[in-house]
């Protein structure tokens, strides 16, 4: 297999392509983006910030680093590399987007299910910087860029992969940047997923929505996927990652929390739904 960094970016400034010279990106505007020491770039301008330091901070970061690298979500990881890798040729050249990239982990276990033949270019985008510099420092392979899915810093029509996880999904940005016959995997939780921290976290749980079964525009739906399976966290310390690496953490009450850290070992179910959607002519 061969990783190499994704090589079509654009200006978050203008939308021109940008080039590498030396330890900067720039344009031919004459805009330019420093790649900082540990390898990743910053393309998210200040006035593009909602806040001083968006995204996830640097200890949930590190709280999800903990977590996913002792492989609780690998059967996610590994259908999500079935998705983006069914059907090519074992010499294919392909671009891969993981448009909110958090710490790396998905892209890293994409590396690892890549045929020995094949090329994968890969780029990692979040809008926390902390997570885009974890991921830089646990892999030099993929280019890394501190970005919003609001405003892709990429050329129109350049990748073949979109990724989203548990993520803020923008379409109309994705079918900007993949190409025609693209493909966009999105992961999202299903009605049963860490159902039991929710139930000892919240008085009572919200009635479940129906799926959005809609169908983005510009895009032709493939069928759904459900990965389900169990996982057994059995220190105080998994369950305060897991909880920090949530929406929950900020969603429940100070009791419901109290409740979580005095936990030393929780059963819980993974529920998630795997949507391909393959962007149009």
């Amino acid at each position: 297999m061969s990783i190499t960094p994704f090589q079509a970016l654009a200006c978050p400034l203008d939308g021109t392509r940008l080039h590498c010279t030396g330890s900067a990106w720039t344009c031919a505007s004459g805009h330019s983006f420093d790649i900082a020491s540990q390898g990743y770039t910053n393309l998210l301008p200040v006035q593009n910030k909602r806040s001083r330091d968006p995204g996830d901070s640097k200890e949930m970061v590190a709280a999800r680093r903990r977590f996913l690298t002792a492989g609780f979500y690998q059967p996610i990881a590994a259908a999500v590399s079935r998705a983006v890798l069914a059907d090519l040729p074992a010499d294919a050249s392909i671009s891969c987007l993981d448009a909110g990239c958090g710490e790396g982990y998905y892209m890293r276990q994409l590396a690892t299910a890549v045929g020995d033949e094949q090329t994968l270019a890969l780029l990692g985008l979040d809008i926390s910087k902390w997570a885009v510099l974890s991921a830089a420092k646990q892999d030099k392979r993929p280019s890394w860029v501190v970005g919003s899915n609001a405003n892709l810093p990429v050329l129109p029509g350049t990748l073949d992969r979109v990724l989203c996880m548990f993520g803020f999904p923008v379409y109309a940005e994705f079918a900007r940047v993949l190409k025609p016959g693209g493909l966009l995997v999105q992961v999202d939780a299903g009605p049963d997923h860490l159902r039991e921290l929710r139930e000892i976290i919240y008085p009572s749980l919200k009635p479940e929505r129906p799926p959005d079964l809609q169908t983005p525009a510009g895009f032709s739906r493939l069928p759904t996927e459900t990965v389900r399976f169990s996982i057994k966290l059995t220190s105080a310390e998994q369950i305060t990652d897991l909880l920090a690496m949530t929406p929950h953490l900020f969603r429940a009450s100070a009791e419901g929390r109290a409740i979580a850290a005095a936990l030393t070992a929780l059963s819980l179910s993974v529920d998630v739904r795997l949507a391909c959607f393959v962007r149009g002519d």
